[in-house]
């Protein structure tokens, strides 16, 4: 399938009993789970029953899952006690990831604290998350999915350039990729909404991080304009980014057999009508 569609799915109460059940409702072909608190630091070891309950529900529906990393994670944090808890949560979250039988763990790029250059930030993110990377030597360990945020702040990755010298600092390692959140990459200044928006950023992406790299896209729309720096998300169409883009997007070249996940608002209506409508754009 050139492009699998999906969303990212709630597992209180059940990774497999829950967020196998809403991927149905959805009529996903991929999934995007938490495996731990996403706005805290807790890493729980998991249910190994739902663990294997929903590796086998993934393998017989066909679906390929994805692990979202814990937005506290700031691996550019001057504050030494983040810095190392960033650390626990990331390998945590790839450990977990393997269990489940995830393909990559997406993990937000962060930003410079305390004052800090962006060399001197990078030169942490080096120090820390290789040692990461190295560590995922099996076949079936998932990818370490770098995202980029909509440019707020001190942020060490926003917009399409920025990889470049994130993926210097992590030598290109080969377990590295690239997650690619359409509203955020808009708010940080690539308008998707023109015309030739969506083939720029995404052959400058390329020419950055090279072939093969983009191995996850975050599919939202934008409640607000192009360079607002603010992450927003809209339901697919319903914002300045709008319908055009995401058909773009699907006939790139750099997006073929790269899965789509919705984090868009709404709930289970809302969710299954963003699924559709980019199954009805990838025709």
């Amino acid at each position: 399938m050139r492009n699998p569609v999906g969303g990212h799915v709630p597992v209180a109460g059940g990774l497999a009993t829950i967020g196998l059940g809403y991927a149905r409702e959805l009529k996903a072909e991929t999934v995007q789970v938490f495996v731990a608190n996403p706005r805290g630091w807790a890493t729980p070891s998991g249910n190994p029953a739902q663990d294997e309950q929903f590796r086998a529900g993934c393998a017989e529906a066909g679906l390929t899952a994805w692990v979202h990393a814990p937005y506290l994670i700031n691996f550019g944090s001057h504050t030494e006690a983040t810095a190392e808890k960033s650390v626990e949560s990331l390998r945590h979250s790839l450990r977990r990831g393997r269990q489940i039988g995830a393909k990559g763990v997406v993990v937000h790029t962060g930003s410079a604290t305390g004052g800090r250059s962006r060399e001197v930030a990078l030169a942490q993110v080096r120090e820390l998350v290789l040692p990461l990377l190295d560590e995922l030597t099996h076949d079936d360990d998932p990818f370490l999915l770098l995202e980029s945020t909509a440019g707020q702040g001190f942020s060490l990755c926003s917009r399409a350039e920025d990889f470049g010298p994130y993926f210097d600092a992590l030598e290109a390692h080969p377990r590295l990729g690239v997650c690619l959140d359409t509203c955020h990459i808009h708010a940080a200044g690539h308008d998707l909404g023109d015309p030739l928006g969506v083939q720029q950023t995404l052959d400058l992406l390329v020419e950055t991080v090279g072939e093969g790299r983009l191995k996850l896209i975050h599919a939202n729309d934008s409640k607000e304009a192009a360079g607002a720096h603010k992450d927003r998300h809209e339901n697919i169409g319903a914002g300045h980014i709008g319908l055009e883009a995401f058909r773009r997007l699907l006939r790139h070249p750099a997006t073929d057999g790269v899965p789509l996940i919705i984090e868009t608002p709404g709930g289970p209506e809302g969710h299954a009508a963003d699924v559709a409508r980019l199954k009805d754009l990838r025709g």
